[in-house]
């Protein structure tokens, strides 16, 4: 790996200027301030600046209905941004820790305790004002399905929507004094390998029961499969601690996103007797199509785009899967990555499914990957700072 992990002294009472993201200029220096921090790592495959911004426009993050954020820039004495952070507040689950909690997310510094301090100090002092007593971080101001936890393990290329980063990340964040929450476990599933013979004797045991049906996702059909993914995810996901109820509105949104990417015979649903019971969500992997961008999309990355969709990529990622709790022993997720693979099989295209993430508290999905006979991919941690 070739980071670029020289560190940058510099004496404490060296001026730093932090500054609150307002201008279209420093919105700019707010996503290229990446690019000196990740030159040289091959592994590296910067997100869209569209997607990064989304999280920050309220006409397009549904999250400021019920929340509110701001962003800094850190810059050194010669006026250089040398990191950046963004606080936020969900309203809906700040209120539902043991102490209000906050969040902290799309951190980037060079490899400088002080600068990081700095920057983690002004989003504690952001967050206090109002209400909050810890935040967990690094996450996201949306849904846990992108730019979510640190990385510390499995510093492999990035799938689209996932956080990558430095190792020096982690002592940054232990030395400040932030914890292990908990953490967020990615696997990785070959797509060529035959499941385990157990898994695919369950699997067809279950596609065969009178009254289970399957279905892949139809985009003329969306709204239904976007209410029965609802009805499926809220209630198989009720009984974890935090857990807020998804909208529809979050939904569409989420599959607006994925429109330009989304192949329908990629996610399924399991009905029991007309029931919506059980579904997986699986994408192919955008950041294939986007590697090399820099973060940009204009017309001549949109013409790279689109030829790399049409050619395909040979590795998907699975964003998110649910079974309601009455059917949360009846083997559906088999049966339904048997239809994934009847599908994937004849194209020969696909190599890799990446199953993220997972929390260590999940342990019937984490059981789930280990019966389709997934391995070790990478590890992130959704860390925590009480104040």
């Amino acid at each position: 790996m070739l980071f670029n992990l020289t560190p940058i002294t510099q004496h404490p009472d060296s001026p730093m200027t932090i500054t609150s993201v307002s201008t279209s200029k420093q919105a700019r220096q707010f996503l290229d301030m990446v690019n000196p921090i990740y030159k040289g790592d091959p592994n590296w495959i910067r997100p869209l600046d569209q997607d990064i911004e989304a999280v920050f426009d309220k006409r397009k993050n549904p999250f400021f209905t019920h929340g509110q954020c701001e962003r800094w820039i850190l810059a050194d004495d010669n006026g250089h941004i040398i990191g950046r952070i963004a606080a936020f507040i969900n309203e809906k689950k700040a209120w539902q820790y043991e102490v209000p909690t906050g969040g902290i997310g799309f951190f980037e510094c060079i490899n400088d305790q002080h600068a990081a301090d700095i920057l983690f100090e002004q989003a504690k002092a952001w967050l206090q004002g109002r209400g909050m007593q810890a935040a967990d971080g690094p996450i996201n101001f949306g849904e846990n399905d992108s730019f979510w936890g640190l990385l510390v393990e499995g510093f492999t290329p990035p799938s689209y929507g996932m956080n990558y980063h430095p190792p020096y990340y982690h002592d940054l964040f232990l030395n400040y004094g932030f914890e292990k929450a908990y953490e967020q476990i990615t696997n990785h599933l070959s797509a060529r390998k035959p499941f385990p013979e157990r898994f695919t004797k369950i699997a067809g045991w279950v596609a065969s029961k009178p009254g289970y049906t399957f279905e892949h996702f139809s985009r003329k059909n969306a709204g239904k499969f976007v209410k029965d993914l609802m009805e499926i995810y809220n209630d198989g996901w009720q009984g974890f601690e935090n857990f807020v109820p998804i909208k529809e509105e979050t939904l569409m949104e989420s599959f607006k996103k994925m429109e330009a990417i989304m192949d329908e015979k990629l996610i399924w649903f399991a009905y029991v007797n007309g029931e919506p019971a059980s579904f997986v969500v699986v994408i192919p992997d955008a950041n294939q199509m986007i590697r090399g961008f820099n973060g940009k999309l204009g017309l001549i990355e949109k013409l790279r785009f689109v030829y790399r969709r049409w050619k395909g990529v040979n590795r998907m990622r699975a964003i998110v899967m649910g079974t309601k709790t009455a059917y949360q022993k009846h083997g559906l997720e088999s049966a339904l990555f048997i239809k994934l693979k009847e599908y994937v099989l004849p194209l020969n295209r696909y190599e890799e499914m990446e199953l993220s993430w997972v929390g260590d508290f999940n342990d019937k999905m984490l059981s789930i990957h280990h019966a389709t006979g997934a391995t070790f991919g990478k590890r992130h941690l959704t860390m925590r700072k009480v104040f």
